[in-house]
């Protein structure tokens, strides 16, 4: 009788498990789905950038510097190659990212010094869909961290540990979204 009750419970064990066996490999898919997000989200602001960039180029002809910098980083970011998996590559890809960002705050703020370009409805169009980018972008991110956070839960937390370790051997805790503390300045804006 011992051992029919023992095996009751060991079922009922598994059955009340048996519904998390599969967490693994959804919590990945949904944070390579994340992740796939985010990257549509920069590919967007890629392809605004040269409109931007065209569009400020008509009216600010001198600020030649700023316009080369934007040009430059985001054809640095357009050629990495980042493996989600490999933390010091979604580091350095992050880091062009934000680098990229402080780049276009400058070329945004180039409009401040043309009355004429902030009245241009190209300029116009095109800094509020940079904006809703910037907004979705931020919105993407905060998915994948949340969806990378689940995962590495799942990974770490007891009996689903004892599962992945069992039933997927090559599942890692996989590196999250970080922005380095010198990052999260402000980006200065010169005109002299």
């Amino acid at each position: 009788m011992k051992k029919i009750n023992l095996v009751f419970l060991m079922l009922i064990a598994f059955l009340i498990n048996g519904c998390m066996i599969n967490n693994v490999p959804k919590y990945d898919e949904e944070v390579k789905a994340k992740w796939a997000q985010l990257m549509n989200e920069y590919k967007r602001r890629a392809d605004l950038i040269p409109n931007l960039v065209k569009t400020v180029k008509a009216y600010a002809k001198h600020e030649d510097k700023v316009f080369t910098e934007v040009t430059k980083l985001r054809t640095q970011v357009a050629h990495m190659k980042v493996d989600i998996n490999n933390p010091k590559e979604l580091q350095e890809y992050i880091a062009a990212q934000q680098k990229l960002s402080s780049a276009l705050a400058r070329l945004l703020a180039v409009s401040e010094r043309y009355p004429d370009l902030k009245a241009s409805k190209n300029f116009l169009m095109l800094q509020s869909q940079l904006e809703g980018t910037e907004n979705r972008i931020a919105v993407a991110r905060r998915d994948y961290i949340e969806a990378v956070k689940r995962y590495n839960l799942e990974l770490r937390t007891i009996p689903n540990k004892w599962i992945a370790h069992l039933l997927y051997p090559d599942a890692k805790i996989k590196p999250t979204f970080t922005i380095d503390q010198k990052d999260m300045k402000t980006p200065e804006v010169n005109f002299n």
